[in-house]
């Protein structure tokens, strides 16, 4: 009899996990045929398959991806703590390398533009959406031509409206898995209806309902005849309703912002040219505009764009874990009372963040210091990470300023300052934006590279810590709010090269940097005017954009099915204690994927992972060779959904 899984979402995310489940089924591959099972995989998404809404392929060809083609595959490798099988793949790098060699037959890039960005790919590129999309297509091709015997996979291009159970889709009763009954029927928006045995769902980003602060803006810009322009994703706003040669405020300084710069400049017609050295200056990049460009004053809390991308290398010992060691976890686990992000893991992270510049620092540029890593080593392990002292010390071993390294300058580099006018706050952020470029590209101050690395292995040893661990503040505020977002401040920044044009357009006058801490209120008669209480002035213009993604709330989703699973079919992840009570927007899934009933009992047969669930999340595509976080997460769900389907596995070493 035949086996149904239903997946809701057909993009990276979705193939990956049917790539893990795939993986473990008998195959001549894995040990023949014999117990072949009779499985039918579904998966439905309104987007194109592999590539899903973020990475289709219909968006500008100006839009890029943060990471190195490199840095980025689907595949697991031999780093990978799984139990499921390693099923080695082409980077995306790797993958280009071979299409130019004529090694992938049937694969057409018939886009130029992306074609002729594959034929000059470097590992060091960052690839534009519109050629990753290639990449995702191929996988997800690859992925249903691989599944064995017996096995067949489906993409459709339908929305899951509902998931309604069928069965007993809790816990394991004679009708909750198998042909005999299925435990859920899935409701599409073409009307039509189709049976599942375990349903997962496995979307990326989505939108959201507009919070009370957004509609509030909505509303007063709609009233003052303003244009308003809320928190999306940048490839889909419209953006004709934004004047040309008019000011436009700017709120945000992530990647989100970027891609929005660059959609009013390039995408305007404006174009950069390299200018040559001359006697009184040095060679750069010129920003020759169009005439259609608004005028972009940037602002945000931090006032900075995120770190640039470092692209310098590690020359002295290997990163590792100094700190938040698998001893280090074990200790945390142990604690009998809930776990607070600020007192017990933030102490943490910051001084893995000083041994990973200090590291790479005293052992890859020893020319550079007066003592020795092991000095420096003892006293990073003598003194809190915040003490006075210990950056006292470490001064006296680290004669160039910008060697040394402060956590909390990295963090809030304004934190402690004040402008006289908006003038001296634009000139600061510029000079900001020339160091950090100076600090993340250059050879010479790899400890950069070092400090992300850090980052990095903070991240994944956090994720070994349960969500159920944390108190509720740390769930609702500090986890997202603070780590997540400091994490991709400083790792998961924009490409170097996105900073120089924005110095560019800071030349050209079509960008000015408002500073840290900018607020926005509507003026009434005015428009919008944007302050700050660190910098004299104020700036008004009859344009605001919100330059940031919706927040990953399953509850407020414009996914009808993501809204019914936080609202009726899962629970959605609720935190209490003494001083916060609240539900924050995300379903609460077990370690395995499973979604938790709105009576805190597994739904056996329904499962989640993404952004939207409790479960923590890298937020970018996968790096090779790092044991990542999301082949861990995907892997005990294929195994879950697998067990639950009854299906045979092939033997795993």
């Amino acid at each position: 009899m035949t086996t149904r899984l239903i997946v809701v979402g057909a993009g990276p995310r979705a193939f990956m996990l049917v790539e893990r489940i795939v993986a473990r089924l008998p195959s001549p591959a894995t040990g023949g045929e014999v117990g072949a099972p009779d499985l039918e995989i579904d998966l439905f998404d309104p987007h194109p398959a592999g590539a899903g809404r973020i990475w289709r392929r219909a968006q500008s060809p100006l839009l890029k991806l943060n990471s190195m083609a490199q840095d980025v595959t689907v595949f697991t490798d031999e780093s990978c703590t799984i139990e499921g099988p390693i099923a080695p793949g082409p980077s995306l790098i790797a993958w280009a390398q071979s299409w130019r060699q004529g090694e992938l037959p049937g694969i057409e890039i018939d886009d130029e533009l992306a074609a002729a960005e594959a034929r000059g790919l470097r590992p060091d590129s960052f690839p534009t959406r519109r050629l990753h999309s290639f990449y995702l297509d191929w996988f997800a091709q690859r992925v249903i031509a691989s599944a064995p015997a017996g096995v067949a996979i489906r993409v459709h291009a339908d929305t899951v409206a509902a998931v309604r159970a069928s069965a007993d889709p809790c816990g394991d009763g004679p009708h909750s898995v198998g042909p005999s009954g299925a435990a859920w029927t899935v409701a599409l928006a073409s009307g039509t209806e189709r049976d599942a045995d375990v349903v997962v769902y496995a979307l990326g980003h989505n939108g959201r309902t507009p919070d009370a602060a957004t509609a509030g803006l909505t509303a007063g810009a709609h009233r003052e005849g303003l244009v308003y322009v809320g928190p999306d994703f940048t490839a889909d706003v419209d953006l004709t309703g934004i004047p040309e040669e008019g000011d436009v405020i700017v709120r945000g300084m992530g990647l989100a912002a970027v891609d929005l710069v660059v959609l009013l400049t390039q995408g305007r017609g404006g174009r950069f040219v390299e200018t040559p050295a001359t006697t009184d200056r040095p060679a750069g990049l010129r920003y020759l505009p169009s005439g259609r460009e608004p005028r972009l004053h940037l602002g945000s809390r931090r006032g900075v764009p995120y770190r640039s991308k470092v692209s310098s290398t590690i020359q002295g010992e290997p990163p590792r874990r100094d700190v938040l060691t698998p001893e280090a976890i074990a200790a945390l686990l142990a604690r009998p009372e809930p776990l607070d992000f600020e007192r017990d893991a933030w102490p943490l992270i910051a001084a893995e963040l000083l041994h990973g510049h200090y590291r790479e620092l005293f052992t890859g540029h020893p020319e550079r210091v007066t003592g020795t890593w092991p000095e420096a080593k003892a006293l990073l392990q003598t003194y809190a990470w915040d003490d006075p002292r210990l950056r006292t010390a470490l001064d006296a071993l680290v004669p160039d300023p910008l060697d040394r390294f402060d956590v909390a300058a990295l963090d809030r580099p304004f934190a402690r300052d004040s402008f006289a006018s908006r003038d001296a706050a634009h000139e600061a952020v510029r000079a900001h934006i020339i160091d950090d470029l100076e600090l993340r590209t250059s050879q010479d101050r790899s400890p950069a590279q070092g400090v992300f690395f850090a980052a990095l292995l903070s991240f994944l040893a956090l994720s070994e810590v349960p969500a159920a661990r944390w108190n509720a503040r740390s769930r609702a505020e500090s986890l997202p709010g603070r780590w997540h977002t400091f994490f991709s401040y400083v790792a998961s920044g924009p490409p170097a090269h996105r900073l120089h044009e924005l110095l560019a357009l800071a030349d050209a006058g079509i960008v000015r940097f408002l500073g840290p801490d900018v607020d926005v209120r509507i003026a009434a008669g005015a428009g919008f005017e944007a302050s700050s209480p660190r910098t004299a002035g104020t700036t008004a213009a009859r344009t605001l954009v919100d330059a940031w993604l919706p927040g990953a709330s399953a509850a407020e989703s414009d996914n009808p099915a993501l809204r019914q699973l936080a609202t009726e079919l899962g629970g959605e992840l609720r935190v209490r204690d003494d001083d916060f009570d609240g539900a924050i927007g995300r379903v609460l899934v077990d370690f395995e994927g499973r979604v938790i009933g709105p009576g805190d009992a597994p739904h056996e047969s329904l499962f989640a992972l993404g952004p939207f669930t409790s479960q923590p999340e890298g937020g970018a595509f996968t790096r090779p060779g790092i044991d990542a976080l999301s082949f861990r997460q995907t892997d005990r769900i294929a195994a879950a959904v697998t067990a639950r389907l009854g299906l045979p596995v092939a033997q795993l070493s």
